[in-house]
Order: C-alpha cells, then structure tokens, then sequence
C-alpha cells in the first residue's frame, strides 16, 4: 500500500532563551496525527516564522523587549536542510522596536519586514546572499491612539501582509485601529507610504490583528482582537484601499467570558473562512459566499485546548493544526471540504506554549 504523502511542521514556541523554542514535527495528513523529529534553540520566546520560496532559509522573530540590553526584539535566520528540515543557525539582529510579532518575507528574497507590537514600527531588515540578515535598513514609527486606554496608548503595529499582486505592503495596527499602506523598494531596503496610506479606518476600538486575503484577490477579512469580531472587506487593486462588507461576531452572542481573537485564514480553496478564540477556545468556521464576499456562520469547534493563539491549515487542505498556548498542546482537525466542518482527528501533541505553526512540503 503507498504510504501517504507526509509534511513538515515548524513549531514557534514562548520558551526562555537558552531552551528549545523551534520544534520539527512530520505531519499524516490523511490522519492528522504528529510526530516529533527534532527540537531547536531559536532564542527567547519564538513565534511567527516565514520561508523562501526555494525553502532554504527560516526566519523567525524572539517575542521580546530586552535584545542587547535596550528596549528591542530580534530577528534571527536559519539554514534549512531541505532534505531533513533541520535547521542550522547564521545570525540574529535587531528589530529596532520592541516586541516583534511577525514577520514576512519579500518575494525577491531581499529583505523580510518586521512588526514591533509595543513600539508601534516596521522595520525592513535586507538580507544577505548567504541567508543571514543585515541590520535594520528603513523604520516606519506608527502615530496614534484608540480609545481603550490600555490596550490603545499607542500605535501597535501587529501584523504586514502584502497585496496579491505583491505590490503592497499592509501593515494591521491595533492600536491605532488602521491598516496603513506602503510601497516596498526591495532593492533600497525602503518603506514608502503610499498616496493613501491609511487603506482602512477599523471602527475605534475594535483593535484589528491580522489580515487575510481570500485566493481571487478581491476579498480580505480582518480578525479584531479586542472586539470578537471578524470584518469582510472589498480589496481596490487600483488605490490600494478596503471597503466594508460586513461586520460578523466570532463567538455566540450569549457568550459572556472573555475573549482574543487570534488567527485568521482562508481554506485553500476559498470557501470557508476559519478564526481562532483565546477565552472562548474555539474555532469559528464561516461559508463564504462567492458572490458578495460576505460571511454566514457554519459552527464554532472547540479548539482542544486553552487560548489558541494560531492555527494553520495543511498543504493538502485536509488538516486544521492548532497551537493551543495555555494548555501546552496542538490539536489536529480533520475538514469537511463540502460543509467547511472541523471533526477532531483524536490527535493531540504536547508542546510547552505553542504560538505558532508552519507546513512546509518534504
């Protein structure tokens, strides 16, 4: 019998500096059941990760505010052994603000950017031939305020994705309640704000997380961390710019404990939207509908765990991964590809604070 096609988990975890904090595991998925291969040290607390396109090179941001004794994350690359994944590590540098909490990589493989959740900035950081990162070349300082008094002081920028055809750069602040627009000059290691550079103006207080653009490059859906709410949004190639479709709740409106919403992605095949719950500890599936973009309610799953702060879907669609950070563990789902429904494999993974998740092929 032909073995099932297999993938390779990369694992970010909130683990102390001198620990293992990057875990490789291989992914079943026609089962959803995880097995460990090998454990990193990546630095204090490690979570968001992104990979070249050719899978040779893993960059990966330590979740903190102390690097080099001032008031700073990092960065750090790695070497990937594309035939074990095991990862060798080549330098680490500054991220010119503090806490960084996620990082993406330009397709040139020029340079990754970095948002600083506490100081509210993003910084671009070239990279080298070699894989390793140069120092900081541009540093955009977020302004601004909302109005929750402690969450929104200031700008805290959360979240960088860029437009489907890659000619922009969105930057999510939740502090300020903005998605700000930017152009990225690869070559120069610059940011430049675009003509419009708010793209969207979230309503106050509503403090939006992340983005995620649906695959026809026309639809975009923000998951809000301070309302649980998710907004649908319309995507202007032409001005860079959202309008709002819909506003929808994450979690049922009888539901009165705490909440933070977490992640947010589109199924590979655009029709369900799924978002995370930390309070609630679920998993909310919407439909959605190809011809408005708007979102209908399918189920809330239990996400297996406590305060899932990531999940991410596999290579095959099949597979919903679940970083469940209270309680130490990642719950695998298996999806109904005809209803959007999550049915829980039986398989569940102890991992000391997950944060977060990343499939790559074999």
């Amino acid at each position: 019998m032909k073995k099932p096609a297999t993938s390779l988990v990369y694992i970010g975890t909130y683990a102390d500096a001198d620990r293992e904090s990057i875990f490789l595991y291989q992914l079943n998925p026609q089962t959803g059941e995880l097995n460990k291969i090998k454990g990193f040290v990546g630095g204090k607390k490690t979570s968001y990760m992104a990979i070249d396109k050719l899978r040779r090179h893993l960059y990966v941001v330590n979740e903190r505010d102390d690097y080099e004794e001032r008031e700073s994350g990092a960065v750090c690359s790695f070497l990937i052994d594309r035939q074990t994944g095991y990862l060798t590590f080549l330098n680490r540098v500054a991220s010119l603000g503090s806490l960084p909490v996620h990082v993406a990589l330009e397709d040139s493989g020029k340079a990754v950017l970095v948002a600083n959740y506490k100081t509210g900035n993003v910084a671009v950081l070239p990279i080298q031939e070699n894989g390793e990162l140069a120092e900081a070349s541009d540093l955009r300082q977020h302004l601004g305020a909302g109005p929750d008094e402690e969450r929104q002081e200031s700008a805290h920028a959360h979240y960088t994705a860029f437009s489907p055809d890659r000619r922009l750069v969105f930057v999510v602040d939740l502090g300020i309640d903005k998605l700000l627009c930017y152009y990225l000059d690869a070559t120069k290691g610059t940011l430049i704000p675009a003509k419009q550079p708010v793209a969207y103006a979230a309503s106050p207080g509503t403090g939006p997380r992340q983005l995620s653009f649906h695959p026809n490059g026309y639809y975009a859906y923000i998951i809000h961390e301070l309302k649980p709410i998710v907004t649908a949004l319309c995507y202007d190639s032409i001005n860079g710019t959202f309008i709002e479709i819909q506003t929808i709740e994450t979690v049922p409106a009888d539901y009165k404990g705490e909440n933070k919403c977490g992640g947010i992605q589109v199924s590979p095949d655009g029709k369900y939207l799924y978002g995370s719950n930390r309070g609630h500890n679920s998993i909310v599936v919407y439909a959605i509908d190809e011809a408005s973009g708007k979102l209908n309610l399918v189920e809330y799953m239990p996400s297996g765990g406590k305060w899932p702060r990531e999940f991410t879907i596999d290579l095959t669609g099949n597979i919903l991964l679940v970083a469940n950070q209270k309680s130490n563990n990642i719950a695998t789902f298996r999806i109904d590809k005809n209803t959007g429904r999550l049915h829980a494999t039986g398989y569940q993974t102890e991992v000391k604070k997950p944060v977060f998740l990343m499939v790559v092929p074999i």
